[in-house]
């Protein structure tokens, strides 16, 4: 794991923000053997063979949790943005479903 990225997400000033950051990041890299990890326009990115894959992206009231690659995959209500990157945000008190999110990194990271 890249020290840079553990900073920031220590940094960040919410602890509901902390956790739900760490456990993306778990989940990214339990979902991507191999995953790289940077802190990239101020904001934690993970890449497959050099590829994006994945961004979390913390603001004032929300954690957004970005996946590359899902134009051809069929995703749940809730997920915004352009066909080949979607987002979801994660609330505090609002559960996020982490196995969901997995099995699309998984089928969208496939073919990176």
């Amino acid at each position: 794991m890249n020290q840079e990225v553990t900073a920031f997400i220590e940094s960040i000033n919410q602890p509901w923000q902390v956790e739900v950051c760490n456990r993306l990041r778990q989940m990214v890299h339990q979902s991507i053997p191999d995953v790289e990890e940077r802190v990239q326009y101020k904001k934690p990115h993970f890449l497959k063979n050099g590829k994006y894959a994945a961004v979390i992206s913390p603001a004032k009231d929300a954690i957004s949790f970005m996946i590359f690659n899902v134009a051809d995959l069929e995703l749940p209500k809730g997920f915004e943005g352009p066909p080949e990157r979607k987002w979801v945000k994660i609330r505090d008190g609002q559960s996020a479903d982490y196995d969901m999110l997995a099995n699309i990194l998984v089928q969208a990271s496939s073919s990176l």
